[in-house]
């Protein structure tokens, strides 16, 4: 199924990205549909023609833990159409949005597929580790922002709203960048190697456009971990 483009989920009169409850309405449904033909979808590949991976593989990790990642994303990207006034932002989270809301879909079709279930066992112990916190987040996957500021985050809106969403979504995109990386070079499945190579590759650019577009509005990096 092909992601649905702002323009074609429901551009108003000036082409511009869907605000507020109609847009999480659409999202939801369009998250729906993906979950589903995630399944089909990788029938059609070929996944379901060869034993399916177990819960502990790489393929299966990486597919649990890239869509929890991949939500929190979305759940960020979801609060600009309410809280940034600054329309490049705007469509650059309206990109990052249906596309990791199409992603998750796809990863978590294949999980019911092989039979796995979609939350549970060791995060990030497909990349070796046990919660594999070198991000210095406490324990959270790479990247991933805390609750306290996803908080501060909400709380925001406007150019200071603008500014911490860029520096949120860089890191969480340089963490969700490592593990696409890994699965790519790890995972034993084809189909799934092409997502994380697609995702890797994707999340670095988008980074690079984030930084500049950060410091066009003043802002600095977070400090390492």
């Amino acid at each position: 199924m092909a992601v649905i483009s702002p323009e074609g989920v429901a551009a108003t009169e000036r082409d511009e990205p869907p605000r507020g409850p109609l847009r999480a309405v659409l999202l939801g449904v369009i998250a729906v549909a993906l979950v589903l033909l995630g399944g089909a979808g990788a029938v059609a590949l070929g996944i379901g023609r060869v034993d399916p991976p177990s819960a502990d593989s790489v393929d299966a990790g990486f597919s649990r833990d890239m869509a929890t990642h991949h939500l929190q994303g979305v759940e960020m990207a979801n609060l600009a159409a309410d809280r940034s006034a600054d329309p490049e932002v705007e469509r650059l989270a309206f990109d990052i949005s249906t596309t990791q809301t199409n992603q998750v879909g796809r990863m978590q079709g294949w999980l019911s597929l092989w039979g796995v279930p979609v939350t549970g066992g060791t995060r990030m112990g497909w990349m070796g580790g046990s919660g594999h916190d070198h991000m210095g987040t406490g324990g959270l996957m790479p990247g991933m922002a805390t609750e306290e500021e996803l908080a501060e985050l909400r709380s925001l809106s406007g150019s200071a709203f603008d500014v911490q969403f860029l520096r949120l979504m860089i890191r969480h995109h340089q963490g969700g960048k490592d593990m696409a990386e890994y699965a790519a070079a790890h995972a034993a499945v084809p189909a799934v190697r092409t997502l994380a190579r697609s995702i890797a590759d994707t999340q670095g650019a988008e980074v690079r456009t984030m930084a500049d577009m950060l410091a066009a509005r003043g802002g600095t990096p977070l400090p390492p971990p």
